[in-house]
């Protein structure tokens, strides 16, 4: 999920004091970005509180950075709150529903923004969107709720894919699998080199494992039907879905067996350590990679299963949407008029380690070689999807995270699993 938001999200750079001109560390230090494990509340017409789950080190620094830069312009003020990814994720409803609640919030498009739009707890900012003239219509269908209101400002959008790391595939004698044939034919061969084929980081971050439950069931079934399925529209023990968990299968011999115990952020350390093979991951897994591995970091997409499928890929669209109780929404459409800009972009871009598409698109992305391809392959795509929860809901997740962790230990089970997974889903349907 992501990736702001489950966890994931932003693959930023570490940034410093250096560089800052003008700003100076001093006002650097008096002007920006709080950090705490617990909520603030709105200061009515003093600072605006953004209330952020990007706690990673790299991520937190880079937001502090563009907060200072926004304090500085003298167009608003606004201060920081760094969560606990995982905290944030489970306190966001009590965020929104308190009586004071923080202004601003790191989180995503699509589905979980607009169940909170319908419950009335996120700020119109269609006034914001009058300035964003530029952005695709795809962006703002994105961002707008049922009733037609704006409720989201994007920041950046993401892929995932199977990262790997050049010097190890060449070591390996390896090469980038195209099918799902090949995929298991390099599997196969990276455990014949003692080598774990496919990480996985399931510790504290169960989520992990809907990526691939998404991509099995868009290249098996098609994006249209996934949809469905997440929306209540489709049933979870319907033979389709086993067909997933089926093919799933195939794969398992393959998986790191510590990757049960560790977060992803381990299992990107022994995929940098070339202790897995590749890890299916979005970008954000790189807040954890030390900058001078990313150089060696290539991906592939996730591999064909049936051709005749429509292709679609995993695309999360990261931003933020604002609490309807602020006290102060004249500044906090100031400030997310700011972050929706072109400086404020490439400012973000440039303070990462540049493996981010900003969604402003004016803004220049990275021109590496890895995000271009990156950039090809969502191009490429007839359709792109957004991580089961954003294509969901919050509270649908934990049914996933339970149903897909005990098939991994369990796979005998399928069919009670799924049984169990239907009727956990007709709660959260219900309400």
């Amino acid at each position: 999920m992501s990736d702001f938001d489950p966890g994931r999200r932003r693959f930023l750079g570490h940034l410093g004091l250096a560089g800052m001109g003008a700003l100076g560390a001093s006002s650097f230090l008096s002007a920006c970005a709080s950090s705490a494990s617990g909520p603030t509340t709105s200061n009515g017409s003093g600072a605006v509180t953004i209330q952020s789950n990007l706690s990673s080190p790299q991520a937190k620094e880079a937001m502090e950075k563009l907060i200072a830069n926004f304090n500085a312009q003298g167009k608003g003020k606004a201060s920081l709150n760094t969560i606990a990814s995982e905290t944030f994720r489970t306190q966001l409803p009590t965020y929104l529903t308190s009586a004071n609640p923080p202004d601003l919030y790191t989180w995503y498009a699509g589905s979980v923004a607009n169940d909170y739009a319908s419950k009335n707890l996120l700020l119109d900012v269609s006034d914001v969107w009058k300035s964003m003239g530029d952005y695709p219509e795809s962006l703002r269908t994105l961002s707008t709720e049922a009733s037609g209101k704006q409720v989201f400002v994007p920041m950046n959008n993401y892929w995932w894919g199977f990262f790997y790391r050049k010097s190890n595939f060449a070591k390996w004698g390896v090469q980038e699998p195209k099918t799902w044939t090949d995929f298991l034919a390099l599997c196969e061969t990276l455990k014949s080199k003692g080598v774990p084929p496919i990480g996985i980081g399931l510790g504290d971050t169960p989520w992990i494992a809907s990526a691939w439950f998404d991509y099995l069931n868009i290249r098996i079934n098609g994006a249209p039907f996934h949809r469905e399925l997440l929306a209540g529209k489709q049933r979870f023990d319907d033979p389709k879905v086993k067909a997933v968990f089926t093919r799933w299968r195939e794969a398992l011999p393959y998986f790191d067996p510590k990757g049960k115990a560790y977060p992803f952020q381990e299992a990107t350390t022994a995929l940098l350590a070339g202790k897995t093979g590749m890890f299916l991951i979005g970008t954000f897994f790189a807040d954890a990679a030390p900058k001078d591995a990313l150089g060696d970091l290539d991906f592939f997409r996730f591999p064909i299963i049936d051709p005749a499928v429509p292709l679609a890929e995993e695309a999360p669209t990261d931003g933020f949407f604002a609490s309807a109780k602020t006290a102060n929404p004249d500044g906090t459409k100031a400030l997310l008029t700011y972050l929706s800009g072109v400086e404020a972009q490439e400012a973000y871009v440039k303070a990462s380690s540049g493996i981010v598409l900003p969604a402003n698109p004016k803004a220049k992305a990275s021109d590496s070689p890895l995000v271009a391809k990156g950039k090809a392959m969502l191009d490429e795509a007839k359709e792109l999807t957004q991580f089961f929860n954003r294509d969901s809901s919050d509270a649908l997740q934990p049914t996933a995270d339970t149903a897909l962790t005990k098939f991994l230990d369990k796979p005998d089970q399928i069919d009670a699993i799924l049984r169990e997974w239907q009727a956990g889903a007709e709660k959260v349907f219900k309400g």
